[in-house]
């Protein structure tokens, strides 16, 4: 089965581990490409392809200031992507869920079958101060 173009949609695009990078980059704010490379350690011609990609499928917009182009996420067109991915966090925190409380009762249990010797302390201790 032949593989999707990386640039057909937005999942697609978000499979390469550097642009899931960029994004992460730029969720907060826009930057330029230059501060891309630098922070992130990509070589400029990567990250230029990278954010083709992207601005393609429409997962980041950019604005010229001059020379400088500002590159920054496209909230909605992220959207889907968050939706899609919701439901499998969902889905992880249900498991987690029931493993925390089947932790909790094995420690309960755990607890329960163990012998008191709280009482027994104190009895030592006050025997101790006599």
């Amino acid at each position: 089965m032949a593989r999707a173009a990386t640039t057909s949609d937005a999942f697609n695009a978000v499979a390469e581990p550097r642009r899931r990078e960029i994004l992460n980059y730029l969720a907060l704010q826009e930057r330029p490409v230059g501060e891309i490379v630098d922070s992130l350690g990509l070589a400029q011609p990567s990250v230029s392809k990278h954010l083709r990609v992207l601005l393609e499928v429409g997962l980041v917009d950019v604005r010229r200031d001059g020379r400088r182009m500002f590159y920054r996420t496209n909230a909605e067109a992220i959207r889907p992507l968050h939706e899609w991915t919701e439901t499998f966090e969902r889905y992880w925190r249900h498991q987690l869920s029931g493993v925390k409380e089947r932790a909790e009762r094995k420690s309960n249990a755990s607890k329960e079958g163990e012998p008191d010797f709280s009482s027994r302390r104190k009895h030592d201790l006050d025997s101790r101060k006599n």
